[in-house]
């Protein structure tokens, strides 16, 4: 064989292998954060602060190990510092985000959504206000987080009508609660909850019916992202689809919810001794 023919069937070879793995050699690891106060789903590890387990990052340390990437997922501050990293495309994916439009010009979402979860009014025990739906939270002070969304509907709703203002933790928003300072919290129920056994509050607060919205949770992927290519968002969209299927993400949301408590427990009962 020539050398003109030679190479030409190695050129040829290469045209001929599938576009993902092409790709693939492009992008071995990724890198993922999200909200750090966010249990089951994410929380930083007590042993090593810097990075953030939880349903969550099991689930895409499942999907990297499918598809032969490393996706680690780091701690890269609070939940606003999280979701900059990740517009700038210093971080390539978010952990779970509801769908909103302001991230719609940052961030591609990975269809189906990881889980669909309920965000409520949280407030003290015992001062309940009349509350049937969003109206009823006019001429109350609330308080939510820095960038979080509760869905696009009700986000447009709180801004054009709601006395919403927003900190950088759900810890700071349950303190300024019990002080007094606001009438109300706006957060995910389960995280909510999770976060309150481990300040030792729950017994403190209580959740109004109904919620102000069920929306899903996506994994989302930096249009800004090196790693941004269609053959990732394919197999990205291909794994969470046949892992939803296979019941994984519900099964991680249980195995972790049960690590949460012991952690808890463990952290309660060392700061007694």
């Amino acid at each position: 064989m020539g050398r003109y023919a030679w190479f030409t069937s190695l050129l040829l070879g290469f045209t001929l292998l599938p576009t993902w793995l092409m790709a693939a050699g492009k992008c071995e690891r990724l890198v993922a954060t999200g909200n750090p106060e966010y249990p089951p789903y994410l929380w930083r590890d007590p042993k090593n602060p810097k990075q953030l387990i939880g349903a969550n990052a099991d689930l895409l340390k499942r999907i990297g190990s499918e598809l032969g990437l490393t996706i680690d997922v780091i701690y890269t501050g609070p939940w606003s510092r999280a979701q900059d990293e990740v517009r700038t495309g210093r971080v390539d994916l978010i952990a779970g985000a509801f769908l909103t439009l302001s991230r719609l010009e940052s961030m591609d979402y990975i269809h189906p959504a990881i889980y669909e979860t309920s965000s409520v009014v949280w407030i003290r025990k015992g001062q309940a206000f009349p509350y049937a739906g969003w109206n009823d939270l006019r001429g109350h002070s609330g308080r939510t987080l820095v960038n979080n969304s509760f869905g696009q509907a009700f986000d447009t709703f709180a801004q054009q009508n709601l006395q919403l203002e927003t900190v950088p933790s759900l810890s700071q928003a349950f303190q300024m609660l019990l002080l007094e300072r606001s009438e109300y919290v706006v957060y995910e129920q389960y995280p909510g909850l999770a976060l309150a056994r481990k300040m030792n509050i729950a017994d403190q607060l209580e959740v109004l019916s109904p919620p102000v919205s069920s929306e899903g949770l996506f994994l989302t992927l930096s249009h800004d992202s090196a790693c941004n290519e269609p053959w990732l968002r394919g197999q990205l969209a291909k794994k969470m689809t046949e892992l939803t299927a296979a019941g994984l993400p519900q099964s991680l949301l249980q195995s972790n919810l049960e690590r949460w408590e012991q952690e808890t427990a463990q952290a309660a009962s060392e700061s007694t001794q």
